[in-house]
Parts: C-alpha cells; structure tokens; sequence
C-alpha cells in the first residue's frame, strides 16, 4: 500500500528526484557560500557551467551582477581551453589573474563546472587554491549533469 505520503519501504522513485535535486542545489550552494565566508580573503565566488550560465553565488547580489562575474569566468574559462588546445596543455586546473587591486581565480570543480573566486590583494593564494581544489573535491563529486540544470533553473529565478 503506497500513498504519496508513505515514506516507509521508499526505494527512491522518480517522484522523489525533483525534492532530491532541489536538496542537492541548496546543498551546492551551502558549500559554495561557506567557502566564500570561511576561506580568509576571498571577497566573491561563483559557480558557472561549462555553457557560461551562472548555477550557483556565494551571496544574495543583484542578478545582473552575478551574469555579469559568470560572463567573466566563462570568458576566462574559454581562453585557458583555446590555450590548451594549441598548445596540447589537457584540460583546466586554474587560472589566476593577478590585478592591482586583488586576484580573479578560475577553477575546473568537475561535470562541465568551474568556480570563480574574486580575492583581496592581501589574499595567500597557495590557501586559496588549496581550499578551491577541497571544494572542488567535495562539490564535484556531487555535481551531475541533472544537478547542473537545477542548479541553472534555481539561479536563473534571480535568487
């Protein structure tokens, strides 16, 4: 006897995956915002899918700002791949822009994703990277193509 209520003998139907996925987003950008907030100098990060769309921010800002960092990373994202094509580098680790002011990093985080992060000047980079690649380790393990649309469809509602 299965009611839409019944959670008992559960062996995770399709009718639970939309709640799992949902779960599995904020989960993604939980830990998106806690390495945004914990990692000593990072002033900004964002998560962006291989096709240059925002999936996931660090904090609540305004959407036009959000695409306009994705557009950045994507771009970034873009350059590193011409690179290695020429040249027969592989694929992406990181990209690290060095600017007056701070640094803009660029990171594969696994399925088709990269993580930008926006740094002070002040910023120890070797923490920073070392602390990208843990997030990418723990995030990416999680981040399936179906995750990577929800993720697209919670971020295009503008926050």
């Amino acid at each position: 006897m299965n009611t839409p209520t019944d959670n008992s003998g559960s062996t995770g139907s399709t009718t639970d995956e939309p709640t799992d996925l949902r779960a599995a987003a904020a989960d993604f950008t939980w830990l998106l915002d806690r390495f945004a907030t914990e990692t000593a100098g990072v002033v900004d990060a964002i998560a962006v899918s291989s096709d240059g769309l925002l999936i996931a921010v660090s904090r609540l800002r305004e959407q036009a700002d959000s695409e306009r960092l994705a557009a950045i990373v994507s771009g970034v994202t873009s350059l590193a791949s011409g690179a290695s094509g020429n040249y027969g580098l592989g694929g992406l680790n990181k990209v690290i822009i060095d600017l007056e002011g701070g640094h803009v990093l660029v990171s594969s985080i696994g399925c088709g994703a990269v993580l930008g992060v926006v740094t002070s000047k002040e910023a120890k980079l070797g923490n920073i990277a070392y602390e990208m690649t843990l997030f990418a380790n723990r995030a990416g393990a999680a981040l399936t193509p179906q995750l990577v649309l929800e993720l697209k469809k919670s971020a295009g509602a503008g926050g």
